[in-house]
């Protein structure tokens, strides 16, 4: 059994009496310590998709299996636990709390996840050496670069040690050298740390190069699978 199997996922949403279908019958599994890239254009679902693996949304029909618990069964407190704990997540805007330096931030994460007050400031900075931020820790996000404030949101993921990050459109504001050393510490991630990665992007040629599985959305449907090994 994969680490993550979907089975006839599906997610309509309403407005007012219209139904508005936003993922049809996505089936695919996902092995552990896979790098899957989900592409498509704007509006396929892919987002929808992501949200979804991470608990931010729930499925109208079919399950999500996730290291052998039934993910569309969890009970709020439940979900609640599996997004703080289970995955970590990585948004194109960065959502970095912009009257907080990046060693707060990242701390912040660090409080929600229970870490004693007296062990947060340490391993925040541990964290954010770890991405490449050691001259930049009390730097705030208007202070940083958009490079330097995504490492900081990584950082930020990894602090409560998820199985899987789940990245929507990471480079999307990024320059393309930014979006290249941000995808390979991604891909370091992914390798080092045998962490699950599920990146969102527009960009094909960057997922074939960098991914284990590439799905193709359109129209919130799967229509095209591509295994590699890499």
């Amino acid at each position: 059994m994969p680490f993550i199997q979907i089975t006839d996922l599906g997610k309509t949403y309403r407005k007012g009496k219209i139904e508005i279908p936003a993922l049809k019958d996505a089936t695919f599994g996902i092995e552990k310590g896979a790098f899957v890239s989900v592409t498509g254009r704007s509006g396929s679902g892919k987002s929808t998709l992501l949200n979804l693996i991470g608990g931010l949304d729930t499925p109208s029909s079919g399950g999500i299996l996730f290291d052998g618990k039934e993910l569309h069964r969890f009970s709020r407190n439940e979900m609640a636990v599996h997004r703080r704990f289970s995955v970590g997540m990585i948004f194109q805007s960065f959502n970095l709390i912009q009257s907080r330096n990046a060693v707060e931030n990242v701390e912040l994460a660090l409080t929600f996840g229970g870490m004693p007050r007296s062990k947060r400031k340490a391993y925040a900075e541990k964290l954010l050496e770890s991405v490449g931020l050691k001259e930049r820790l009390t730097h705030r996000p208007d202070e940083l670069s958009g490079g330097e404030a995504q490492r900081v949101a990584i950082a930020r993921a990894l602090a409560n040690n998820p199985k899987v990050l789940l990245a929507d459109e990471p480079t999307g504001n990024l320059d393309s050298e930014t979006s290249s050393e941000i995808i390979s510490l991604l891909q370091e991630l992914n390798r080092n740390k045998n962490i699950t990665v599920i990146m969102v992007t527009h960009d094909l040629e960057t997922a074939m190069n960098v991914s284990n599985l590439v799905l193709k959305l359109k129209d919130g449907k799967i229509i095209e699978k591509t295994e590699k090994n890499i």
